[in-house]
């Protein structure tokens, strides 16, 4: 009886599988791959992260197949390695922002009122100023400590994360088995895990997407003005910056980073695309 189970499941996945488009499939395929390179870089890498293995900027060869950066650190481990730390980072901010912004969006819509129009106020106002400016000040006066960028990250972007929370909501709690729930006496905090976020989820998972790319191209341009991950931790953004200079001699290795960076923001974007799509509704 276990094994018919297992089996109707299987069956069942690879017949979802098969009805999702082939952008959505390379996408999931590339995440993957970030994926273990970021759990798994430390074993992969030739070279430790921080290692001096060789001259400074040597060329393509065996026994560095991207080269050296400007240290003379292999190429390869730091774009290994800077998956984990990227990828890393990125990820617990927007983990952090969405638990910000969703639980005061789900709280604003839920008890409206007061609550809800002062942290919809405050909320306009951090939308108001730039966030990139804004987040270059505030990391030049704490610091540029990685506990500090995924705090400051985490606040200024959950402001998108309430506002997308508290529209989806605000349609909830209105029907009718919300309010059925409160006349029962219900918790609010079992009202909003039975009712309202079963109902919001779709939209938000496709917004996670969205925002872990956003964050995560932040991070990237906050390192590569010298404000974001600090050396000698690898990343992406900081690596670009440092090796830009071989661009002059026609050398594309400040271009690896970039790519990096790039492919993996087209593959979360292609399956966040066919997440919206499905959640939509429309077969077409």
């Amino acid at each position: 009886m276990y094994l018919d189970s297992q089996g109707i499941r299987i069956r069942r996945f690879w017949r979802v599988l098969r009805r999702v488009p082939i952008s959505a499939l390379l996408g999931m395929v590339v995440i993957l791959i970030y994926l273990f390179l970021a759990v798994f870089g430390g074993l992969i890498a030739p070279y430790a992260e921080s290692a001096i293995v060789g001259d400074q900027y040597a060329p393509w060869t065996a026994q560095h197949l991207f080269g050296t950066d400007q240290l003379g650190r292999d190429m390869l481990s730091r774009l290994i390695f800077g998956a984990r730390n990227s990828i890393g980072i990125a990820l617990a901010t927007t983990v952090l922002s969405f638990s910000i912004g969703g639980g005061l969006g789900l709280l604003a819509a839920l008890l409206g009122g007061w609550i809800d129009q002062l942290t919809s106020r405050l909320i306009d106002v951090l939308m108001a100023i730039p966030q990139l400016i804004f987040a270059l000040m505030l990391l030049s006066i704490f610091g540029s400590s990685a506990v500090n960028l995924v705090i400051i990250i985490a606040i200024l972007d959950s402001t998108r994360v309430y506002r997308l929370t508290r529209a989806v909501a605000m349609n909830i709690v209105l029907m009718d088995y919300v309010e059925a729930a409160r006349l029962q006496g219900e918790r609010i905090l079992w009202i909003t895990t039975r009712e309202i976020l079963p109902n919001i989820l779709p939209p938000l998972v496709a917004e996670f997407g969205l925002r872990f790319c956003f964050v995560f191209l932040t991070i990237s341009s906050l390192s590569f003005l010298g404000l974001g991950i600090q050396p000698p931790t690898a990343d992406w953004g900081s690596m670009v910056r440092e090796n830009a200079t071989l661009i002059n001699y026609g050398d594309i290795t400040p271009l690896l980073p970039a790519l990096a960076i790039s492919v993996l923001t087209v593959a979360v974007n292609f399956v966040v695309d066919w997440l919206l799509h499905k959640s939509s509704g429309l077969k077409e």
